[in-house]
């Protein structure tokens, strides 16, 4: 049975490099039957002065999307690049005011295009923007023959990008530079990581990468239990294997938000956003010299949009956005810390802690007979240099409480 069509007001529509002429019929029937529209200067400037409301993006954006709301009695036409819905401004737009009465029409992505330049499959090649982002997102992504298709932030990013690579041991990794793709001043330029240097080219560009490692190249996978050596730590830092086991408790699903109380290094915090790009987090830490370092391995690992909240728990969580799983790595004998997490998380929610002393073993044994739950003792030993020979180091003994809200 035919669902009930929605009537729309407001239309989202895609253009490419070659500007109107390149849209499809429908695209052009939304913008005609406009009585208001709204854009970048420079896809207003290319209609037709015809008398319509012209409406140009203002600071900050939630002013315009008020101003939209309030002709939703009129017919409204967004004109937007290549694909809205493809790091575009259609994402903002459908979060803000929903989807219904909206409709896009998309034109080719970036890339769809470069895929189609290259011959690439489309599904096995990751995509990301460092448009208006951090270079550092950029990490998790270099790995041994991955290809990346990048949005670029403008001319400097390709230098930016050869860089990073050749500093990761990256630098035989192959760039294509995309300028103007899919309209008359379409050009591709080509080289080397590691002979990038100097380069600048065209503001809007699209950034195709081939990485082949070299030797001695930074090989940080993102499943969990990076080498410990990865982070810059006080001593306080979950060991690798641990680390490991602490991360498949905790159940990392993509989108899910993570609370990491007593963040030390901000390992845990770390490696569950590193499993996903739409994973988040919030590292809470009290010493300050600790959060200088979760802020740096943050960047230096990839996830510089972690969120770092200095101060002691359980006070400082009180505002926190609600977790979908919490870590407690620290603190566990603050009084009302256990209840204060487990109220705040939902059904289905995880909680995990890692102790070593006796006290913490007795406030997790105390806390188990209230909720149930799970426990673990890891015990781990290396093999280390003794002498001329080897012998095994063992480590203090981690006991792991986890359960899940129900």
């Amino acid at each position: 049975m035919a669902g009930k069509k929605t009537e729309h007001w407001l239309s989202i529509v895609g253009i490419g490099e070659d500007g109107f002429e390149g849209l499809t019929a429908e695209a052009l029937a939304h913008i005609e039957a406009a009585e208001v529209l709204v854009g970048g200067e420079r896809h207003l400037a290319k209609l037709d002065d015809d008398g319509r409301e012209r409406l140009s993006w203002g600071s900050p954006l939630e002013k315009t999307v008020q101003t939209l709301l309030a002709r939703r009695d009129r017919r409204v036409c967004i004109l937007a690049s290549g694909d809205p819905l493809c790091y575009g401004i259609a994402n903002r737009i459908v979060r803000e005011i929903g989807s219904d009465g909206v409709v896009v029409v998309p034109h080719h992505s970036a890339f769809t295009l470069a895929s189609a330049r290259l011959g690439w499959d489309r599904a096995r090649v990751e995509t990301l923007t460092l448009h208006g982002r951090p270079l550092e997102r950029l990490v998790p992504h270099i790995q041994p023959a991955a290809r990346l298709l990048i949005l670029s932030a403008g001319g400097a990013t390709p230098g930016e990008v050869a860089g990073l690579l050749r500093q990761r041991g990256y630098g035989e990794s192959r760039l294509v530079v995309f300028e103007h793709m899919g309209g008359p001043k379409e050009r591709r330029r080509e080289g080397l990581a590691r002979t990038w240097r100097a380069r600048r080219v065209a503001e809007l560009n699209t950034i195709a990468v081939e990485c082949r490692s070299g030797p001695g190249a930074m090989i940080e996978p993102r499943t969990p239990g990076l080498p410990d050596s990865a982070y810059e730590h006080d001593g306080l830092l979950t060991k690798r294997e641990v680390r490991a086991a602490t991360l498949a408790a905790l159940m990392p699903i993509p989108g899910q938000l993570l609370w990491d109380v007593g963040a030390g290094s901000g390992a845990i915090a770390i490696e569950w956003m590193r499993t996903n790009p739409n994973n988040r987090a919030i590292a809470i830490e009290s010493h300050a010299d600790r959060l200088a370092s979760i802020e740096k391995n943050s960047r230096n690992l990839g996830v510089p949009d972690l969120q770092i909240v200095a101060g002691k728990a359980p006070e400082v969580l009180a505002g926190l956005a609600k977790p979908d799983a919490v870590f407690i790595g620290g603190g566990a004998t603050h009084k009302g810390l256990f209840q204060t997490c487990w109220r705040a998380l939902p059904m289905g929610g995880r909680l995990v802690a890692n102790v070593v002393s006796l006290e913490g073993e007795q406030a997790l044994m105390a806390w188990r007979q209230r909720r149930g739950g799970d426990l673990v003792r890891l015990s781990i030993e290396r093999a280390e240099p003794m002498g001329r020979m080897a012998a095994w180091r063992p480590f203090r003994p981690i006991i792991q409480y986890s359960a899940v809200k129900s």
